[in-house]
């Protein structure tokens, strides 16, 4: 028997907040003209998203005096300090952690008491007593359960929080371990008008999600996994701590490094994954473009990516989160069988690598 992901729940804060209103509420924020408001609105319909979640309420809101985080003007200033992004993600990270664990305990029947280790993932904000405390309370969890933290990693945390469950089972094979992403990103958004800006608000959205890791022949077997850094990137994807938020560098050059890393690996996945018997994908969806060079790099068909870019459509970039939320609707799609090679990519330029089987 081998560990397994078994459930995984999801969760969202707020209503869905259309692509179009988050492009309107940037304009504002950043003071555009004509000229650069449509340049703006151009590049956010070509997002390959149409809409994102966010713990703020401020990004739908058409007048200014009915803002409740930002300033109500024009300007946005003061702007909001990092302290006060930190209080709004102690406030709304564990309910929105603790529901996304409730969705994939009540699939399984697995007691929250049974639970042995908890595992919590998030690169967006940082408190302690952390989240995992709370999220214990929440969820009635015994006080002895084990708990790691897994910060600021980016994007590609969550295969982390998974390869750290794996082996945990491996020393304790009766272990039952909760994974946990909670990833608020809007929280970062950036009021100067750069181009890392630019592209890291029209991408990302709030999110949470919890996968069961147990030893079981149901769910997603974890078969193997493969890390690589793409040092000549390590400067075009990288993420820290403003006096604003966090501030993410993220170049326009990242889809095209991505592309001739994989290209460069093709014999190393092959021989560590059988590459040419895999029918199906599961890529962190970063971006449209992220996705579309990582089929072409591995030379597949755009069907290879129909989760991953549904994903991106109603929810855009989760951060860590993302990637599960691509794996629960492959688990759930009957024409999704045996093997799935799943990838994520952040900071570093880090490529994860995860192998699972569909059971």
């Amino acid at each position: 028997m081998n560990s397994s992901i078994v459930s995984i729940g999801l969760s969202n804060p707020g209503t869905p907040i259309p692509q179009a209103e988050i492009a309107r509420f940037m304009k504002l924020a950043h003071q555009l003209d004509e000229t650069d408001s449509r340049k703006l609105g151009i590049f956010y319909r070509m997002s390959g998203i149409n809409f994102r979640h966010s713990a703020l309420e401020d990004f739908d809101k058409l007048l200014i005096e009915d803002f409740s985080f930002f300033p109500k003007n024009e300007q946005l200033l003061p702007f909001p300090g990092t302290k006060a992004r930190m209080e709004v993600f102690r406030r709304t990270a564990p309910g929105l952690a603790a529901s996304a664990s409730i969705s994939c305990l009540d699939q399984t029947g697995v007691a929250a008491k049974s639970l042995t280790h908890l595992i919590l993932v998030s690169c967006t904000g940082m408190v302690a007593p952390g989240v995992e405390l709370e999220l214990m309370a929440k969820l009635g969890l015994e006080d002895e359960v084990e708990r790691y933290c897994v910060h600021f990693m980016g994007c590609y945390a969550a295969f982390t929080g998974l390869k750290l469950a794996d082996k945990i089972l491996r020393a304790e094979p009766e272990a039952k371990v909760l994974v946990v992403s909670v990833e608020l990103c809007t929280l970062h958004f950036q009021k100067d008008y750069t181009e890392d800006n630019i592209l890291a608000n029209s991408l990302f959205g709030d999110g949470a999600a919890a996968a069961l890791v147990m030893n079981s022949e149901k769910g997603l077997k974890i078969n193997s996994y493969l890390s690589q850094v793409f040092r000549e990137g390590e400067q075009d994807m990288a993420w820290g701590i403003g006096d604003f938020g966090f501030e993410m560098r993220l170049s326009k050059y990242i889809p095209a490094l991505l592309d001739k890393g994989i290209r460069e690996l093709k014999d190393v996945f092959e021989k560590k994954f059988r590459l040419s018997q895999i029918q199906n994908f599961a890529i962190h969806p970063g971006g449209k473009q992220i996705l579309q060079k990582v089929q072409e790099a591995f030379e597949l068909g755009p069907e290879v990516n129909f989760h991953a870019m549904q994903v991106l459509k109603q929810f855009g970039n989760m951060s860590s989160a993302t990637i599960l939320f691509v794996l629960e609707r492959m688990m759930k799609d009957p024409l999704v069988e045996g093997e799935i090679l799943s990838m994520g990519f952040g900071p570093g330029l880090t490529l994860e690598t995860m192998h699972l089987i569909k059971q």
